[in-house]
């Protein structure tokens, strides 16, 4: 059966109408993302709530404090790379943990256990209108990644999402009692900066077993802008030592194009890799580089 000429006129005007809304919207969402760069006193606060057992002890709460610049690195029309460089002491710099967003992406890595990553297609109707949050270790290697719709409302800019973890940096090195972080990210743009909140399980994940709870946790990591200025030192390492780095992430993004399970060793001839990229000698040239990641990669 025919449309009648103006039902088919309403259709495409409707069409067309949502289709530019959802450019708006997107615009509205790189705004955001990219308020989370410049230079910021950062908070970290997390506190252990409920634990299922009643004998269990909760460990202490944990807060500490860091200055800290966010640099854009890459961008293109889909994806943002936010490279994190802590600042200690007003001159020492340490590259910090990196986020990629990229915008319906479907093909993604998510965090399993015991330092495994699987890959995970989605279809593009899973991805529509979803950006993509990829968070990466010191040395570039992966962490978790986590995919949901930005919401903007009331003057503030929203994204929430779930996702596994291997253990926080503040922990792994202390205890053993759980392997998997399951991350409730809730990223907030303010007017004062940017703030993340944490609603995180710490379970016990076994090969064909359910999830065991151990204990839940609440976080706040709060960013309160200050003058780009002030983070000076930090911009000025950086342009120092980028190229090192652009090769690194080009390293590891080949490792990820394979899209097969991905297992890294913990350490090679006693050290971790970001000992290896932070202080060994021999590692800036892309040879060497690559022969050093692949040095952690488990064949599959």
């Amino acid at each position: 059966m025919m449309l009648k000429k103006p039902m088919l006129f309403i259709i495409v005007v409707t069409v067309s109408f949502a289709g530019i809304a959802q450019k708006d919207k997107k615009q509205l969402d790189i705004r955001a993302i990219k308020a989370m760069q410049g230079c910021y006193n950062v908070e970290f606060k997390y506190t252990e709530t409920f634990a299922p057992e009643v004998d269990y002890e909760k460990a202490y709460d944990y807060t500490s404090a860091a200055f800290e610049w966010a640099e854009i690195v890459e961008e293109t029309e889909d994806k943002i790379v936010l490279q994190h460089l802590l600042v200690i002491n007003d001159t020492m710099i340490i590259k910090h943990w990196r986020q990629d967003w990229t915008y319906e992406k479907q093909d993604v890595y998510r965090f399993d256990k015991n330092n495994r990553w699987e890959f995970e297609p989605m279809s593009k109707e899973q991805a529509e209108g979803k950006w993509t949050q990829e968070v990466y270790q010191v040395d570039d290697s992966p962490r978790y990644t986590g995919t949901a719709t930005w919401m903007h409302v009331d003057g503030a800019s929203t994204w929430y999402n779930k996702a596994d973890s291997p253990l926080p940096r503040r922990e792994y090195s202390k205890r053993d009692d759980y392997n998997v972080m399951k991350r409730g990210n809730r990223v907030q743009v303010l007017p004062y900066g940017w703030l993340h909140e944490q609603d995180n399980d710490k379970v016990i994940r076994e090969e064909g077993k359910e999830d065991v709870l151990l204990v839940q946790e609440k976080g706040y990591n709060t960013y309160k802008k200050r003058a780009d200025v002030d983070c000076k030192v930090a911009q000025e390492w950086w342009a120092a030592n980028q190229e090192k780095w652009a090769i690194v992430r080009t390293i590891w993004d080949d490792v990820y194009a394979d899209k097969k399970p991905l297992e890294l060793k913990a350490d090679v001839e006693g050290k971790k890799l970001y000992e290896h990229l932070f202080y060994g000698k021999g590692y800036n040239k892309e040879e060497e580089i690559k022969i050093l990641v692949e040095k952690y990669v488990v064949a599959q």
